[in-house]
């Protein structure tokens, strides 16, 4: 199963828990992880398409339509970041953290806490690669408890993230689509969209959806080609498209758009169950 990043990635993780008994294959890029199911190298790919701290991941939208991909699944990843060092280091002789970006933003506490200088690295499982080649007590990697098994890494802190609730959000790629039957209950379609150049276009496209009760979980716009006239819209809403009301939502979407294209339909996390008993609570 090919993801993008390092061993030890979440992405790793992610395909880990989702996939068990499948072998991970590790990928440079989001586009060489597609292609890598694409070509027969890997038979499924765990993009990640968006985090409940940092948002949407990027370049992944543009990627999707194009890829010649499924979606066939999703899978839901929590985010338990690792204070990492090598073996015998002490927190109180830690200097440096070293992680990716996004990762660094979601751990400010503990970096205030230690005092730790953050330097970002290209992704979380690299920089701890880094910190184990090193070898050096004063660095320290923000990393998963599965980099730390990889490396050779002590775990000095468990879960140093600021929030609970950082979870990831992947979409399971294919060369061929599931084709769930329409009464199949729990389902999920991901499609795109344009909308014509016309006044209140978007409004009149997704009007169907409300009017015939279709729940969209997800809607986000970007632009194609660098042109502000140009934008297409990536949606995730429960349904089939065979059932009546998902069906007819489609039909007044086509009214108002230039073009539309079906990603995937499949079946639901029961991550989105468990979340949605949490939010009632």
């Amino acid at each position: 199963m090919a993801f993008q990043g390092r061993p030890g990635a979440y992405s790793d993780l992610a395909c880990r828990a989702a996939y068990p008994s499948w072998q991970t294959l590790p990928c440079p890029t989001f586009a060489a992880a597609m292609e890598a199911v694409r070509d027969g190298t890997a038979g499924l790919a765990m993009i990640a398409c968006e985090n409940s701290l940092a948002g949407r991941v990027g370049d992944v939208h543009q990627l999707l339509p194009g890829s010649g991909l499924f979606v066939v699944g999703e899978h839901f990843q929590r985010v338990e970041h690792c204070l990492l060092a090598p073996r015998g280091a002490r927190i109180e002789g830690l200097r440096r953290a070293h992680s990716h970006e996004v990762a660094l933003g979601q751990v400010r506490g503990i970096l205030r806490d230690l005092k730790l200088e953050a330097v970002v690295q290209a992704d979380t499982a690299g920089a701890a690669e880094m910190v184990a080649a090193w070898n050096d007590p004063a660095q320290c990697a923000i990393a998963s408890s599965l980099a730390a098994e990889l490396f050779g890494l002590d775990i000095l802190r468990h879960n140093v993230e600021d929030a609970a609730h950082n979870t990831t959000r992947f979409y399971v790629m294919s060369r061929q689509p599931v084709q769930p039957a329409p009464e199949t209950p729990g389902l999920m379609t991901t499609f795109v969209f344009r909308v014509r150049n016309v006044p209140a276009a978007l409004y009149k496209a997704l009007g169907g959806f409300a009017t015939n009760g279709v729940n969209m979980t997800k809607l986000e716009s970007y632009m194609l080609g660098g042109h502000f006239t140009a934008t297409q819209f990536l949606c995730d809403v429960e349904g089939h498209p065979g059932q009546p009301a998902l069906r007819r939502a489609l039909e007044e979407l086509s009214f108002f758009s230039r073009e539309a294209k079906i990603l995937g339909v499949y079946p639901a996390s029961p991550a989105r169950k468990e979340q949605a008993r949490a939010g009632d609570d």
